[in-house]
């Protein structure tokens, strides 16, 4: 068995994972680079390998340096399943479509000075139909659902607690009479954090791809971050001016709306501040995204499915603003009152965001509050560095502006949070692969790992191959891996699950019954009664498994078959 490291290998970007056993080759990840020109152009370079050669492919999550290329892959022959989570699956339409959008006008754009230059002309990554084309290919499943891939490969996909829909995968391996287990981190989140649950601790494996990006520093607490947040926000508009959030439109601009909403709902002391401080966010993804974290409530934390169960939207307030159009968009630079903007990109490489920073970085009333990673290279990583001029749009723009940076709204654990989850096996791996993260934060992780485990990772550094080793692992027939995985904490935590779905149906059929007592439309009737006809089958299905009984043929001393338990 091989694992060929394909991208996210040099830094944080085009994660693409390799998998290759016998016949199978199968794919974690296929990210798009992102940074500078020279990270840009890796993503024109061929594969490492055939695409029409790739089995399926296994995808952690939906932002853009995991999922980007898969569009490219398809235009260059992958015709496999892509597997991934339901909720992935619901924002992946999102992220292609707006992916390849922006790589047509990207096109278009340097055609028009080709045209003018009489250069060659290029042509766009890929399309918006290679990203339907690649979206034709997904195959949603749930969390924790045994999902065989093919004879030799089964997954399951556990909550990593990142963004929406993220997965830590486990990857079970069959070869040459043995069998190997693979555990991909993806991108794993913070705990603690709102709206989604903590990344899932996993017990047993025999190989661990492992990412690093905060591999070497930790984050403040998100409390005090959300209190400097507001804080920033009073102080730059009792001046008079903006404060523009650059935020990945999936997943970080959700907590800032969950935050700013409990924040105006909790501290009423700071009402004649806020009150008339409306928070836009301009980013029609994001608006979209936001729509589908609503539909997926199914996968959110105990804290904000309480807040449901309220009656309570968490991903709403009286000050939210919600723009779509260009129009609405630039109608922004012309209101005079103090606002808050919240805009992509997150690293500021597109988007409606760099609108914003030309209309606001000259102005020293202004505030610019970064709330995420910045990759080397972006314009994001520019700023954050201390640059007191900027290029947009073919203008230079002096920064003026106050440049805050607040790492505690990071969608990604810290070195704490990253050594918590890799001390949770309860053997060492065979082999610990660490990618995703600058040379500097994986070799300190590295180090960190040995002062504290007793064993060394690999520090992966470049597209590189590694041999897995298969000689001492044990196979194990599809039944007795199961059995072997169930373990009383593990039947434990079902039972809680059971005992929290019991829980949460006696408030809704309580909510339920009072607003079925008074008026409601017919389209809500219709959504309520379709629901209703999915939990019913869910529950017949249930009440099925747990009763089922599994008979052995047995043969008697009379030669009679009967049936026994």
């Amino acid at each position: 068995m091989k694992i060929m490291f394909c991208g996210a290998s040099s830094g944080v970007t085009g994660s693409c994972h390799m998998i290759e056993s016998g016949s199978h080759r199968i794919l974690l990840d296929c990210g798009q680079f992102q940074g500078g020109k020279a990270e840009d152009a890796l993503n024109y370079e061929p594969f490492p390998f055939d695409p029409a050669g790739i089995e399926c492919v296994v995808l952690s999550h939906a932002h853009i340096d995991h999922c980007g290329r898969l569009p490219l892959l398809a235009k260059r022959g992958f015709t496999g399943k892509i597997y991934c989570t339901d909720a992935t699956a619901d924002l992946l339409g999102i992220m292609l479509k707006d992916s390849a959008y922006i790589h047509e006008k990207e096109a278009e754009w340097k055609n028009r000075k080709a045209e003018r230059a009489g250069r060659s002309f290029v042509e766009p990554l890929y399309t918006e139909v290679d990203a339907e084309d690649a979206l034709k290919l997904v195959t949603p499943v749930l969390y924790d659902q045994l999902i065989e891939i093919n004879h030799d490969m089964r997954i399951v996909f556990n909550d990593a607690g990142h963004i929406l829909g993220s997965a830590i995968t486990e990857l079970w391996v069959k070869e040459g009479g043995r069998e190997a287990k693979i555990v991909f981190s993806g991108d794993l989140g913070m705990t603690g954090r709102p709206i989604l649950r903590d990344p899932t601790y996993i017990k047993k494996a025999d190989y661990v791809i492992m990412e690093t990006t905060y591999g070497n520093r930790n984050h403040p607490a998100n409390s005090s971050n959300v209190k400097e947040l507001i804080d920033i926000v009073i102080k730059t508009v009792k001046r008079g001016g903006n404060v523009v959030i650059p935020s990945f439109a999936v997943g970080r601009t959700q907590e800032l709306i969950y935050e700013f909403n409990r924040f105006y709902e909790d501290n009423r002391e700071y009402d004649d501040d806020l009150d008339n401080v409306v928070v836009y966010v301009d980013s029609p993804m994001a608006t979209t995204a936001t729509e589908v974290f609503r539909r997926n409530s199914q996968v959110f934390d105990d804290e904000t499915r309480e807040y449901i169960l309220r009656g309570d939207n968490p991903l709403d307030f009286k000050n939210l603003k919600f723009t779509r159009s260009t129009d609405e968009s630039r109608a922004l630079n012309f209101i005079k009152e103090p606002k808050v903007i919240i805009s992509a990109s997150g690293m500021c490489e597109a988007g409606r965001i760099r609108h914003h920073l030309k209309h606001n970085l000259w102005d020293a009333r202004n505030s610019i509050v970064f709330v995420g990673y910045q990759a080397q290279g972006t314009l994001g990583r520019t700023l954050t560095d201390g640059a007191k001029k900027v290029t947009l749009f073919g203008e230079e723009i002096q920064v003026n502006a106050e440049i805050h940076s607040l790492e505690g709204f990071s969608g990604h654990a810290d070195q704490d949070g990253l050594l918590t989850w890799i001390s949770s096996f309860r053997q060492q791996p065979k082999q610990t692969f660490l990618v995703h993260g600058e040379d500097d934060s994986k070799k300190d992780f590295a180090k960190l790992v040995k002062d504290k485990l007793g064993y060394d990772p690999v520090v992966v550094l470049g597209n590189s191959e590694f041999e897995l080793d298969m000689e001492s692992s044990t196979l194990l027939n599809f039944d007795e891996a199961n059995k072997k995985a169930v373990e009383y904490d593990e039947i434990q935590a079902v039972r809680s699950k059971i005992s929290d779905i019991h829980n949460d149906m006696e408030h809704i059929l309580y909510n339920a019954d009072l607003a079925m007592a008074q008026d409601i439309d017919e389209d809500k009737i219709i959504k309520i009664n379709n629901i209703i006809q999915e939990l019913e089958k869910a529950t017949i299905n249930l009440g099925t498994v747990v009763n089922e009984r599994k008979y052995d043929k047995v043969i008697d001393t009379s030669g009679i078959p009967r049936e026994t338990e």
